[in-house]
């Protein structure tokens, strides 16, 4: 399915929009869970992460940790939110052609991010649980899954 064709409807959009502006004020601890849990499904990716690599502190203790999930999971999160009124995936951070890159230079494959989703679906059931439903577990899939397009057809070596 091209992401020409792909969905994100107005319900979708106001189930992400609500869940993450009661999130937001927790992004921190959030982004740290999420990604402890994909570190807990799949140790491996780690070493994805150089400031990992040889860091010997305990992962929750590793300072460049909690600031680089932060950034990931904040970034996650304001694209699905942005995803309707953008009318495709705009991220702040840095470019899609740089985020691209970074993950075709650190080797980044199809199932870490299928573990990534995984792992973020989880933390956002986890911290709105009152508010998670199918149908808020299918609204965040579908942003994630258009994130994730758009940064696989960026997946190049930077020219």
């Amino acid at each position: 399915m091209s992401s020409s064709e792909r969905v994100f409807t107005e319900e979708q959009e106001a189930l992400v929009v609500k869940s993450w502006s009661v999130m937001k004020k927790n992004s921190g601890e959030l982004g740290l869970k999420f990604f402890l849990k994909i570190f807990e499904i799949a140790p491996s990716a780690q070493k994805l992460f150089s400031f990992l690599r040889d860091s010997t502190v305990p992962l929750e203790q590793n300072p460049k940790l909690k600031p680089h999930a932060m950034a990931v999971f904040v970034m996650t999160c304001e694209s699905a939110v942005q995803l309707r009124k953008a009318g495709k995936v705009t991220v702040r951070e840095s470019n899609l052609k740089k985020l691209g890159a970074t993950h075709y230079r650190t080797g980044v494959a199809n199932e870490h991010f299928e573990v990534t989703k995984f792992a973020l679906l989880e933390t956002i059931k986890e911290a709105v649980p009152d508010m998670w439903s199918p149908a808020m577990k299918d609204a965040w899939g579908e942003a994630y899954d258009q994130l994730v397009d758009a940064i696989k057809s960026e997946m190049k070596p930077s020219s």
